[in-house]
């Protein structure tokens, strides 16, 4: 049956809400990862450790990313979605560009925690308002669309760094007015972060989708506030944590490889430019082509009567991606290396396509904003908080700097044997859930 009462938006105004939160999520993402690939210049600058570094990228950025969610996931539930994320896109765009004036670890800290707050109103926004412009056998295109943003933004946050690194590294300073004097990789971070101020307006001005008042299956839920999303899955807690610890291993391998273009220079001697260049290019055409194809597949799939078909993508995406970020660092050329990590790309994309589909599928609609925020929340400590931090950690006092590929190549052993041993279980639980829920039905 159709869930909910009423018909939903044409195909057209549904693709447009898509398009542009898509548009969005790019800008995120380039302001969001264009710092790991400054890491050279910007310890030279400001005299860092990756200790640091890792502190910066992950947990400064992470804290009110992650801990925002929540509030932001119930104002989602009721407050007018397209303003929430004009107003979120301000506030990261101009953060981001108060990152460019830092002066010291302090100041570029508090700078990304600020970007962070911004970022976390895009996601549960967009899927409360993705959720409520497509019915449930046809939510994994768009949810892949949307998720390809992240390939495509750290795609051209490394073309614009291949060819700032280089001047960068000429320690030329830049004259601004107000601002004085900047170096090139604070101008880059004040360049990339203004222009989605621009993107912001469009979404003021943006009609709200049309709310869905879809019937819970669940006779506890008697409203869609915070305590009944918490209760609902603290009900069902088992499946929950199986499902989602698959996915903050993505998010802990994901976030970890901002360290990747210092790894290369260090390991292989590949210049950090040489890296992004490259980089650029394969994370635009393995990105977008491996998330699009599994939206696509999870659709097929689900309407030939596989109703568990996203999450059984998502631990096939697991499976690629666990090995394949521990090979690349003791392969014997960066060349190698790198033809590996292509394939992680392809098994961070598969995750990346169908997590939020494959939870859909197990949430009530009247809670899904704050289950989604939820969602982040857990996700996106452990990436945050977990990813770059064990990195810098094991480098500065484990393995040395020196060995920062050993450090990058520990995380997916340190926190993917769990989840992977788990498997079954989360399978046999995800399924369970489905049936009781009647997501086969909605």
């Amino acid at each position: 049956m159709t869930e909910g009462d009423k018909a939903y938006p044409s195909a057209a105004r549904g693709w447009f809400l898509v398009v542009m939160l898509t548009i969005a999520y790019v800008f995120s993402y380039i302001d969001r990862s264009i710092l790991g690939l400054l890491i050279q210049p910007i310890k030279a600058d400001l005299g860092l450790t990756d200790k640091q570094i890792g502190w910066i990228i992950g947990p400064a950025f992470g804290v009110f990313y992650a801990t925002m969610g929540l509030p932001l996931g119930w104002l989602v539930d009721r407050g007018r979605r397209t303003w929430i994320v004009g107003i979120g896109i301000i506030v990261w765009s101009l953060a981001t560009a108060a990152s460019g004036l830092a002066k010291n670890f302090v100041q570029l800290f508090v700078s990304r925690m600020a970007v962070g707050v911004g970022e976390a109103t895009l996601s549960p926004s967009a899927f409360s308002m993705i959720g409520d412009s497509f019915p449930p056998e046809k939510r994994g295109k768009p949810i892949g669309f949307y998720a390809m943003a992240l390939s495509l933004g750290a795609g051209i946050g490394s073309l614009i760094s291949a060819y700032v690194i280089p001047w960068a590294k000429s320690g030329g300073e830049i004259s601004l007015p107000i601002a004085g004097l900047v170096a090139p990789w604070q101008l880059t971070l004040i360049a990339v972060g203004l222009p989605g101020l621009i993107i912001a307006a469009a979404f003021l001005f943006m009609p709200e989708p049309e709310r869905r008042l879809a019937v819970a299956h669940d006779e506890s839920l008697k409203g869609n506030g915070f305590l009944d999303a918490l209760g609902y899955v603290g009900r069902n807690w088992q499946t929950y944590v199986s499902f989602v610890l698959p996915v903050c291993v993505m998010t802990i391998i994901a976030y970890s490889h901002q360290f990747l273009a210092p790894a290369f220079e260090r390991t292989w001697g590949w210049p950090a430019e040489k890296y992004a260049f490259i980089n650029a290019f394969a994370l635009i055409a393995i990105g977008p082509a491996t998330v699009l194809t599994m939206g696509s597949l999870s659709d097929r799939l689900t309407q030939k009567g596989i109703m568990d078909a996203p999450f059984r993508l998502l631990i096939a995406g697991f499976l690629v991606m666990v090995p394949t970020a521990i090979i690349p660092f003791f392969m014997p050329t960066p060349e190698l290396a790198y033809a590996v990590l292509c394939l992680n790309t392809i098994g961070i994309g598969m995750v990346s396509a169908v997590n939020v589909t494959s939870l859909l599928l197990i949430t009530p609609a009247p809670i899904r904003g704050q289950v989604v925020a939820m969602f982040y929340v857990t996700i996106s400590m452990a990436g945050l908080f977990l990813g770059p931090t064990t990195v810098g950690k094991l480098s500065t006092d484990v393995f040395g700097e020196g060995e920062l590929r050993l450090a990058l190549a520990a995380v997916p052993v340190i926190f993917g044997i769990i989840p992977m041993l788990l498997i079954p279980t989360a399978l046999r639980l995800y399924r369970a859930q489905m049936a009781r829920l009647g997501s086969a039905a909605s």
